[in-house]
């Protein structure tokens, strides 16, 4: 005999797969298409370099492997859309569950604010999220709840190529959080991550704050999450939207690309 509870929980599961069969939810793919040319960010020389995606065919219908088409791949954990663990970042390194392999399933799936700077990083690429701004869209959508994400629109996503590293003498120039809003969301808003449309969660001149990238330095340190590179975050609203976000199960990993989706009410 099945309890009343399990009933609603299954009625609820029931609703959400209808709806998403008829379109009343729509699912968004905030993901890049992984590609040999998909931009990788690039550390200073005298550091070690991320691997860029590279595939290998190994056979398509032909002598390799005549009634199939398959590949061999390989790339960085930091590669593309992706996800940030804990231990990615040495303030992350020692905390339980802090792995790709080991933090809990049910953080994968959240919900998420959206905080749209898209203007202001078309005007500065050096557009700096503070908290006095977090606090002006608190106003407008209501205070951002505990293990949501907050998702940093800034429409960098549409840029390519160059444009998108956006890398000159002194390094990137990306937008991103300031260290003060960085810990107010951790420490005083309980985010379960940050999420960019940048190739870190950081903006690109943060090695230049106190402290050094302080969105890796206070996500990972409280065992909070990043994902970079996402795309489509115009087609999200600013609260209601739930995210999908599920990294590979690699033993011991710091992060991994991934498929992230958005689930939308219609």
């Amino acid at each position: 005999m099945t309890a009343p509870g399990n009933q609603t929980s299954a009625g609820l599961l029931a609703a959400l797969a209808a709806s998403i069969a008829d379109a009343g939810v729509k699912v968004i793919d905030l993901t890049h298409t992984l590609s040999p040319d998909f931009p990788t960010i690039v550390m200073p020389p005298e550091l070690g370099q991320s691997a860029p995606f590279r595939m290998e065919q190994i056979s398509r219908y032909d002598g390799n492997g005549p009634a199939w088409y398959w590949n061999n791949i390989s790339f960085g954990e930091h590669t593309g859309t992706h996800f940030d663990a804990p231990i990615h970042w040495f303030t992350g390194k020692d905390l339980p569950l802090n792995t790709v392999d080991t933090l809990p399933a049910a953080d994968m799936i959240a919900p998420a604010c959206v905080i749209d700077c898209s203007r202001q990083a078309a005007e500065d690429p050096d557009f700096l999220l503070t908290r006095s701004a977090a606090l002006d869209w608190e106003a407008r959508h209501g205070r951002i709840p505990a293990r949501n994400w907050v998702l940093l629109r800034t429409d960098w996503s549409k840029k390519t190529g160059r444009d998108y590293a956006n890398l000159t003498d002194d390094g990137a120039h990306t937008p991103g959080p300031d260290a003060e809003v960085m810990r107010w969301l951790v420490e005083e808003r309980g985010i379960i991550g940050l999420g960019t449309e940048t190739i870190g969660t950081d903006a690109g001149q943060a090695g230049h704050f106190s402290p050094p990238y302080p969105a890796h330095h206070y996500l990972h340190g409280a065992g909070r999450y990043g994902l970079q590179c996402l795309a489509n975050l115009d087609l999200l609203p600013p609260v209601g939207a739930l995210i999908v976000a599920a990294p590979l199960k690699i033993k011991h990993g710091s992060g991994s690309p991934l498929r992230v989706l958005a689930l939308v009410g219609g």
